[in-house]
């Protein structure tokens, strides 16, 4: 059984809200424990250094969540923006983990969402300190075709650590 069949067979997802654009989820600083499922619309996470710096996106059906926030209760290091119009559902931490206690698949289907999640950090990471930007953009266009349609090409260039224009260039080629 999937993550998102649990969550709506258990009824745990609050309403509905839809967000404009450039709306935040959650921002740095704050005690960020919910879960976001994105009905419709795309989502940024990313942390602020001097600048905006993208660490992923999140999309239709997908689950976001400030992981260091709710896994620490401490406050979040990230921010979630909206990056379109999107459609949210809330999913609170304690109706979560009540969830995941009830059943033995419901905790194997989300050990396996974490174990994902770590494994494509890790792969990120790598690309990010060993490849050239021309290999950094065959990667993500080869593991997520779906993101050059979802999302403005200025954030899939940050996303990728490089320029807009570097990006344009190596479309082009």
């Amino acid at each position: 059984m999937d993550i998102l069949s649990i969550l709506k067979s258990a009824n745990i997802m609050q309403q509905m809200h839809t967000l404009e654009r450039n709306e935040y989820l959650c921002k740095a600083g704050q005690h960020a424990t919910d879960i976001f499922y994105i009905e419709s619309g795309t989502v940024k996470v990313f942390v602020m250094d001097e600048e905006e710096q993208i660490i992923r996106f999140g999309y239709k059906n997908d689950l976001v969540v400030p992981l260091d926030s709710f896994i620490s209760g401490c406050p979040t290091d990230y921010y979630i923006q909206t990056i379109k119009k999107s459609g949210i559902r809330k999913i609170s931490k304690p109706d979560f983990m009540s969830c995941l206690q009830s059943r033995k698949d419901y905790r194997q289907a989300w050990t396996g969402i974490l174990e994902n999640l770590v494994l494509q950090q890790l792969e990120r990471e790598k690309d990010i300190l060993t490849l050239s930007a021309a290999k950094r953009y065959e990667r993500v266009l080869k593991r997520s075709p779906k993101l050059f349609q979802e999302v403005p090409h200025r954030y899939i260039a940050n996303y990728l650590g490089m320029s807009p224009e570097t990006l344009s260039r190596l479309k082009k080629s």
